[in-house]
């Protein structure tokens, strides 16, 4: 079984030619930028769509806001404890491991962006590669029966370890690999295509998780040097501006993991500090470093705005995946 939206297929982007100041060529200048759904148009802002599209800025104004009317999605001010109740009715994903699931609140959010940093062998990608499964499993049993998106730059994506982890929850293992999709961009140019257009259908249509395993390991390895540091953050941030995109329009989760940095402190010793500087500290809505303690693995809240500060959980890494110990 492969998971749909049908709902939202349903709104192409021809169905704004009724709409009053809205033409043919309109239209044909959209399809051709690659936007093809109305609920696209609201990932874009003005100036995205006049670039792409050929269009001038008032009219791009014109269609975002008629795009908006459509959907039911005009700004909206809202009281604290309305506020409130919207975050608290948000879906979440658990992560197969009770323990780190209590840290986090109930599960991995959707709208919320979070990042797992640590060294080589810390659990990063063994997280990743549960949350792919976890998150099609039923809602009774933690997931949204929904596909994800696993977009991996560093070449570590393992189709035995989804597996041995769908056998665990006892899921048919065929269905889960067919509705995981797998990106393998190699360079900085391919990522940012991936992810500002390549899955856009596929986020529309079935998906309530994208994962990227790593952020920061192409743009490392391609922009070397002081010089090419502004241009590298601002790069990096664009590409988690449309990450956000994402989880905001289709009620999603974002999960990504990074590499750590060595940060010497003044008694002598060295700090783990994730990489990426101030643009990713900024970026992600949970920040987590995760350990590796011989025979078992350690996660700790370094950042968030719910979570406490030092919070922590344990947990084993077995053939299985990710457990409790």
């Amino acid at each position: 079984m492969i998971f749909l939206n049908e709902d939202v297929e349903q709104n192409k982007i021809s169905g704004l030619l009724k709409y009053p100041g809205i033409g043919k060529i309109t239209i044909q200048k959209l399809e051709k930028a690659g936007i093809l759904n109305i609920n696209d148009l609201l990932l874009f802002n003005p100036e995205e769509i006049m670039e792409k599209a050929d269009i001038d800025i008032e009219k791009a104004l014109h269609i975002l806001k008629l795009a908006r009317r459509i959907l039911g999605r005009q700004p909206k001010v809202l009281k604290a404890i309305e506020y409130e109740q919207v975050m608290n009715s948000r879906e979440f994903i658990t992560t197969g491991v009770a323990s780190i699931d209590s840290m986090l609140g109930g599960g991995i959010f959707v709208w919320d962006i979070y990042e797992f940093a640590g060294e080589y062998g810390s659990g990063k990608t063994q997280l990743c590669h549960q949350l792919a499964v976890a998150v099609q499993l039923s809602r009774e049993k933690g997931g949204l029966e929904s596909a994800s998106i696993y977009i991996d730059t560093e070449g570590t994506f393992s189709p035995k370890r989804i597996r041995d982890i769908a056998r665990k929850f006892k899921l048919n293992v065929r269905n889960v690999l067919e509705n995981i999709f797998v990106f393998r961009p190699i360079n900085v140019s391919e990522l940012e295509d991936v992810v500002t257009g390549e899955i856009r259908d596929i986020v529309r249509n079935c998906v309530k998780l994208v994962i990227v395993d790593s952020i920061i390991a192409l743009y490392r390895a391609e922009f070397k040097g002081r010089e090419w540091l502004a241009r590298r953050q601002q790069r990096i941030n664009y590409l988690i501006d449309w990450l956000k995109r994402y989880a905001h329009m289709y009620n999603i989760a974002v999960v990504y993991t990074n590499q750590v940095l060595s940060q010497p402190v003044p008694w002598g010793a060295t700090l783990k500090i994730p990489a990426g500087g101030n643009i990713i500290a900024h970026a992600a809505t949970h920040r987590f470093i995760l350990r590796s303690l011989k025979e078992k693995w350690h996660i700790e809240c370094i950042d968030s705005p719910r979570i406490p500060k030092g919070s922590e959980a344990c947990f084993k890494i077995t053939g299985k995946g990710l457990e409790d110990i």
